[in-house]
């Protein structure tokens, strides 16, 4: 399970929006959908998920109409508040997602979609695990709307995989690709990097792998060790080695490369995108993360799920019985609520904006902060021709060093 949920204000029980509240129509308006199930816990993760011994009388099988029932309270406050508007984007993350019969999923799709609309074109993914993706699941998600499958792949490398937890084999990849394809749904695929014990090579492996799949995305995220959870015990008692900084740096510029030389573009500092299929390289990144990264407004349903709708953010109770108590007794499961002032905003729009391949304008950074971007250029970690343009851009060097980018530009 996650750590403890953020700090706020109380959240009203009827999930009501400020008074004050201006919302921007023409924001674009995502909704996600969080499925906390899973068979096994990762050792690494620290997301919101559950196995059967945990849910204390939750039940899978009902999950799909309590979820509903929160499309339907976010249907009357956003309507309540003339914010309502139809979803650019849905996304469906977990937990495995495809724990539930793909029927359910298809209900909750189809909840929203009547609460809200889809505009056209609208992209929808789930995410999956690979022994979870048979052609009739496939072929079931994509009659509902599904457009997109986001498989967790995480390395074709049993030993990494096991020093993950993940209990999937490295060839069911392989058959949840083909019947993703089958069923006419854009694919990508997730990776993961830097786990104690995988090698260079055993990274070059997995890589080899992903591209041979011909996927339309390609993930790539750094191991990075959560606290409490079951990998940072194992590390803090010794029983296994710490991710290697320089290694996981070593892999990234790997993937890079690999991935570029295949055509495949960055966009995101872990995420690539390539033309196929008459599709651009830019239709085929992930408009839903986009949508978070570039500050647009969503709904985020189940426990634990967070929401920003014009600045304000709130989210939900954690766990799955509290959350569906709370929509037993017609009241909104949010936990708590916060309204970032405005120098907190524009911190946060730098932060998340500086590691996308548009960057940021450099009229948008405090004054203050305008004068530190040469001193970037001359690092290697900004690009100089994006800058004589206006806008921050991260160099390979950079978005290795993103964060420090981000101190530079915002302390």
């Amino acid at each position: 399970m996650a750590g403890p949920l953020p700090l706020g204000d109380p959240a009203p029980s009827d999930g009501r929006l400020p008074d004050d509240l201006s919302v921007d129509l023409a924001l674009p308006f995502s909704a996600y959908l969080h499925v906390p199930f899973c068979r096994v816990r990762c050792g690494y993760c620290d997301f919101n998920t559950y196995t059967s011994s945990e849910l204390r009388g939750a039940k899978q099988e009902d999950y799909a109409s309590t979820l509903i029932g929160e499309i339907g309270l976010a249907r009357r406050v956003l309507g309540d508040a003339g914010a309502l508007r139809p979803m650019d984007t849905v996304f469906f993350g977990g937990g495995t997602p495809t724990l539930l019969p793909a029927g359910d999923l298809a209900r909750m799709l189809d909840a929203a979609a009547s609460a809200f609309g889809l505009v056209d074109g609208a992209e929808v993914t789930v995410e999956a695990n690979p022994d979870t993706v048979t052609p009739d699941v496939a072929r079931t998600l994509a009659a509902s709307g599904v457009t997109r499958l986001s498989i967790g792949m995480q390395s074709a490398v049993p030993h990494v995989l096991a020093t993950l937890d993940r209990t999937h084999q490295p060839e069911n990849v392989l058959t949840a690709v083909a019947a993703a394809k089958d069923a006419g749904l854009a694919v990508s695929v997730d990776l993961i990097y830097g786990a104690p014990g995988e090698s260079l090579g055993d990274w070059e492996a997995s890589l080899d792998a992903a591209l041979a799949l011909e996927s339309d995305h390609i993930s790539a995220y750094a191991l990075i060790i959560e606290d409490g959870t079951k990998l940072a015990r194992q590390i803090r008692r010794g029983e296994v080695p710490t991710p290697d900084d320089d290694l996981q740096a070593d892999m990234y510029e790997l993937a890079d490369a690999r991935l570029a030389a295949a055509g495949f573009e960055w966009y995101e500092v872990s995420n690539w995108s390539r033309a196929t299929g008459g599709s651009s390289a830019e239709r085929n990144r992930s408009r839903h993360n986009l949508a978070y990264w570039r500050g647009s407004d969503w709904w985020g349903f189940g426990p634990g799920a967070h929401s920003h709708v014009a600045g304000l953010r709130w989210w939900n109770v954690k766990h799955p019985a509290a959350y569906a108590q709370r929509l037993a007794a017609s009241e909104s499961p949010a936990a708590g609520t916060e309204r970032p002032d405005a120098e907190s905003r524009l911190l946060e729009r730098i932060f998340l904006l500086s590691r996308i391949r548009e960057g940021i304008a450099i009229g948008e950074l405090p004054s203050a902060n305008r004068t530190r971007v040469a001193g970037l250029i001359a690092d290697g970690l900004v690009d100089s021709v994006a800058a004589v343009k206006g806008r921050i851009q991260l160099t390979l060097r950079g978005r290795l060093l993103a964060d420090a980018v981000v101190r530079e530009l915002t302390d």
